[in-house]
Order: C-alpha cells, then sequence, then structure tokens
C-alpha cells in the first residue's frame, strides 16, 4: 500500500490569520548613543527593531556602536557570541521611513542643540512617523526637556502619544519615566505599562513637566557640584567620593557628567532655566568652559577626568 503524504503547510495559518502579538515589532527614528542602546534594550527582550537614519554612513555607525556595547558584555561575560548574533539579527536599519510601517511603537531619539530645533524638528518627526504607521499605533519621544502635549499638538491621533524616558547613562537601571500627556488616551498609557513590563522595566508615572523626575534631579546635582568645586570646598575626586560612599549612588557628579556628556547636561539646564527661571538650574561656568574647549567627556576622552579610547578612566588618584 502507497504511503500517502500530506504537506502539513496547508494546515498552518498564514501570515495573514496569525494573531498578532502587541509590541512585536518597534521603531526608532534616531540611532545615536541613545538611539542604539534602547535599540539592543528592547532587542535583547526578543522584540524587532528597525531603526530610521538619514544617511547610510549614519546607519553603518549604528551598526558598529551596538556592536562595540554587545562586545563589551561578551568580554565581561554577560553574554555569548551566540546571544550576540541573535540580537543583532532583530535589528534592522533602514533610509526609508515607510519600514515604520507594522509597528507597535516608534520612539523619536534624534539629537539637536537650540530649544526651538528641539520642538520644530520632533514635530516634523512625529508628523512623519504618523503618515507611516497605524492609528493605534504609539508615538512616543525619549526627550526629557520637551513636552509630549506641545509635541503632539499637530498630529491627527494625539491620543497615541507619550513621551517616554528610558535611562541610557544607567542601562542596568530597571525604570522607565512615562508622561501621559493632555491628549494620551487611558488606553494608550495602560498599553505602554505593558510595554516597559516586557523589556524589563518599571514604570513610573510622571506628571508632564520638562526633566522629568531622573533629569531635574541629576542635572542640579551636577551643577551644584560645580559650584562646590568653584568654591574649593573641595577637589572634583573628593566631591565624587562623597557622593558616592556618603549617598550610596553609583557615580559621583563628575563621574556621570562625563559618562552622560557634559554638552548634553548643559542642554538640559538651559532648557530647565528656559521654563522655570531657577538660578539653580543655570549652567555653571566649569560646564560652559569645558563643552567651549570639547571636553565633553567620555566621548572626546576628556571631561573632568580623562579617559582612554576605550572609554576607561585614567586614574591619577587611588580612590
Amino acid at each position: 500500500m502507497k504511503e500517502i503524504v500530506e504537506p502539513i503547510e496547508q494546515y498552518a495559518l498564514s501570515k495573514k490569520d496569525r494573531p498578532k502579538t502587541l509590541f512585536s515589532k518597534v521603531g526608532i527614528v534616531g540611532c545615536g548613543t541613545v538611539g542604539q542602546t534602547i535599540a539592543v534594550l528592547v532587542a535583547t527582550h526578543d522584540i524587532e527593531v528597525v531603526f530610521i537614519e538619514i544617511e547610510q554612513e549614519k546607519i553603518d555607525a549604528a551598526y558598529k556602536g551596538m556592536e562595540a556595547a554587545l562586545d563589551h558584555k561578551i568580554n565581561h561575560w554577560g553574554m555569548t557570541i551566540n546571544e550576540k548574533k541573535l540580537i543583532l539579527s532583530r535589528i534592522k536599519g533602514s533610509l526609508k521611513c515607510s519600514d515604520l510601517q507594522g509597528c507597535d511603537l516608534v520612539l523619536e531619539a534624534v539629537k539637536s542643540k537650540s530649544r526651538e530645533q528641539r520642538v520644530s524638528i520632533r514635530k516634523d518627526i512625529f508628523k512623519r512617523i504618523e503618515a507611516q504607521v497605524s492609528p493605534e499605533t504609539i508615538i512616543a519621544t525619549n526627550s526629557t526637556t520637551v513636552v509630549i502635549t506641545e509635541l503632539s499638538s499637530e498630529l491627527k491621533h494625539k491620543d497615541r502619544c507619550v513621551s517616554l524616558h528610558l535611562s541610557t547613562s544607567n542601562p542596568s537601571a530597571n525604570i522607565m519615566e512615562v508622561v501621559k500627556g493632555l491628549y494620551t488616551s487611558d488606553e494608550t498609557y495602560r498599553n505602554v505599562e505593558k510595554f516597559a513590563k516586557l523589556i524589563g522595566r518599571k514604570m513610573i508615572p510622571v506628571d508632564e513637566s520638562p526633566g522629568l523626575i531622573s533629569v531635574r534631579l541629576f542635572a542640579s546635582l551636577i551643577n551644584e557640584a560645580c559650584e562646590v568645586l568653584m568654591e574649593s570646598v573641595g577637589t572634583k575626586e573628593d566631591i565624587d567620593l562623597a557622593v558616592r560612599a556618603g549617598l550610596g549612588l553609583g557615580r559621583g557628579p563628575f563621574e556621570l557628567a562625563d559618562k552622560i556628556g557634559l554638552d548634553k547636561v548643559v542642554r538640559w539646564l538651559d532648557n530647565l532655566y528656559n521654563e522655570f527661571g531657577d538660578m539653580r538650574y543655570k549652567a555653571s561656568p566649569i560646564l560652559r568652559k569645558k563643552v567651549r574647549a570639547n571636553q565633553l567627556g567620555r566621548s572626546t576622552g576628556k571631561g573632568f577626568y580623562e579617559y582612554t579610547p576605550e572609554g576607561i578612566r585614567i586614574k591619577t588618584r587611588n580612590y
């Protein structure tokens, strides 16, 4: 008797009929250092990521940056080579906004200088995103100093917009600050909470305010540390030690500033000062002087401290 063999493919669900999992695909617009960190974080949790850049050179640079970050984990026994390959296989770079189609969430993570640029550029990006995605897709910004209500005010579907801040200066932090804007719907907010859980983050609800919680505290701490240094109350090493050992923080204010980037700290402070007019947010002359000298921290090899090309601090004192 002849054996009858039937292909099992005909019994499978077609791609069209398969149920779609929420947050199976996430988009990122802008893949600098911040975008790269977020892309790797999301892809690590089995989610497909597509990032959009304006030049192929920037896409290539993003891949190199992400690969270097993963290699660093491998070298410190935090990941295997196969895990690295799987993570990178889930990340795709593109020059076309149309590749954002099918995303459940699109996060804007571009870098800009002046406040006018921060608002106008991001508003334009939000409109471009909305033209490509479904009305249910969540559109978010990772910016901490621009309020989401302002960014979403010109969109057709304002209710799906949130401010969603993931700490990239401390990737191991398991929190995600989320701002519900004036137009944000409760359903959008609930879905963002689900996304936070998917990527292993605890959602911290924040009332709409420039700087959120973390940036207002960090910026004030760094600025005050500069004032203490200018008054010769203590050396930068001793101030950092006092904060690390005395307050139990992982890094001192100057170490933290070098990691974040002094130019970014000054942008934070400028925006907070423009919003609140409070002198505690007036950027210290020390910060401005170092930014003018292009001593931005780890990224340039020198900030408050000096670093090797690999970003390792060159220590002159034993702390």
